[in-house]
């Protein structure tokens, strides 16, 4: 059954829209058909997760917002973010959708790398953008892909030549001073053969407001190249989230993804790794925090089509209140891709007796000659540790924190960068509490 969706939102506003960004017309044909494919396609049927209630389009569209000449002028919890001055040289910052502020240095420029918000790119690099936008999270996959094709408004393009190694981490932030701002950015990031780069985003949201954060992101990544892709998401309790990262790795490429997924709204989020190439590699790692009366649902997945491809899946996740979460990890291994090696852990520790964690290890193998393997656990906070760590003299809530901090270590030591790894740490803190 298809679920009808009230909204002000109509042809003539997408075309306006797409005018006013001054957009070409190829964009403008691919918003149209995502607003029309939006009222025909059904939503996403997310494990044990009904979303048909949740929130799609009530939020403000499109705002105004003056750009930023100096990081100076952002405000302290951006400014920490960021961190250095060596993090502000190469970061692009959106607020409430918009972009306001970014900066690249002189010697990346030279190299051919291009990072900037995607507004900018479609204008100056849209062969580039045409090429790759909405390849690997098409269109016409459910309503939740045609909605957010016709309302794109923030996003990233980030491209790195062949041979060519950024060693300094590039950010983003999304910040969302505004919570009644929609936030519908396309993240579309490009390696190039034998290339390297390290993609930090962070996501910070305002308290108080209702609206949506419907997310893309597709990762490319070229033969024998590698790609870091770190990312905090924190947006407040009113927020939906759906959040959809995607990435195809050629031959002997390599992408790792580690993921502090720390929403404090309702959130359905797919994490999917194609190795479609001989020797492709790939290492998800994911957080998440779940707390309130949170319904949330987390799919991490490798797919593998090379031979002697290796996909790592470890996600560690903590619920308290009366928290819900599904947590499926799936290794899927194609016929032809001999030799290659699946392995995932999933782990779930629950604070309160309200709290629901449910953690599916899921393999799928359509070849005999692979390794493959999995794990997971549900639980509560281990006793004989808590008492350990009281007999020490520690308060039982400083131990428990101490636990808990222990439970996610690994996944938070996977940050590239440590103001990110620091900041990470603060939200764990600041929800675990």
């Amino acid at each position: 059954m298809t679920v009808e969706t009230k909204t002000s939102l109509t042809r003539d506003y997408i075309t306006g829209y797409s005018r006013q960004q001054g957009e070409p017309e190829w964009l403008l044909n691919l918003r149209l058909r995502g607003f029309e494919l939006s009222d025909k396609l059904e939503l996403p049927k997310p494990e044990k997760t009904n979303i048909t209630d949740w929130n799609l389009l009530n939020f403000t569209h499109h705002v105004e917002e003056s750009p930023i000449s100096s990081v100076e002028e952002l405000p302290h919890e951006v400014k920490r973010v960021i961190g250095d001055e060596q993090g502000a040289g190469n970061v692009v910052i959106h607020k409430n959708g918009r972009p306001v502020f970014q900066a690249l240095s002189e010697d990346l420029k030279n190299k051919g790398v291009i990072f900037t918000d995607l507004q900018t790119a479609v204008k100056q690099h849209g062969d580039l953008i045409q090429r790759y936008l909405a390849k690997l999270v098409e269109i016409d996959e459910h309503k939740l892909t045609a909605i957010h094709t016709a309302l794109i408004n923030s996003g990233i393009f980030l491209y790195v030549p062949k041979n060519v190694e950024v060693n300094v981490p590039l950010q983003s932030v999304f910040w969302q001073e505004n919570g009644h701002v929609g936030l519908i950015p396309h993240i579309l990031i490009v390696a190039e053969d034998n290339s390297k780069v390290t993609y930090v985003e962070n996501m910070i949201g305002a308290e108080q407001g209702k609206a949506v954060n419907n997310y893309v992101a597709e990762v490319f990544v070229g033969p024998g190249a590698k790609v870091t892709f770190a990312a905090v998401d924190n947006l407040g309790k009113d927020v939906t989230n759906y959040v959809y990262r995607r990435a195809t790795v050629d031959r002997d490429g390599h992408i790792d993804w580690a993921l502090g997924q720390m929403h404090d709204g309702n959130t359905v989020s797919d994490n999917l790794t194609i190795l479609k190439g001989d020797g492709s590699t790939g290492d998800s790692k994911s957080v998440v925090i779940g707390r309130g009366e949170q319904s949330q649902n987390f799919v991490q997945k490798m797919i593998h089509y090379g031979r002697s491809s290796d996909g790592q899946i470890l996600g560690h996740a903590v619920m308290k209140d009366a928290a819900r979460a599904i947590f499926n990890g799936i290794s899927k291994i194609e016929k032809g891709a001999a030799k290659a090696n699946g392995e995932q852990t999933e782990r779930v520790l629950m604070l309160s007796d309200k709290a629901r964690g449910d953690a599916n290890p899921i393999l799928l193998i359509d070849e005999d000659d692979v390794t493959a393997g999995h794990a997971a656990s549900v639980g509560q906070v281990d006793k004989m540790q808590l008492y350990y760590l009281m007999s020490r003299g520690i308060p039982q809530t400083e131990a428990e924190r101490l636990i808990i901090l222990g439970f996610l270590n690994p996944v938070v030591e996977k940050i590239p960068l440590e103001g990110m790894k620091k900041r990470l740490i603060e939200v764990i803190e600041r929800k675990v509490k």
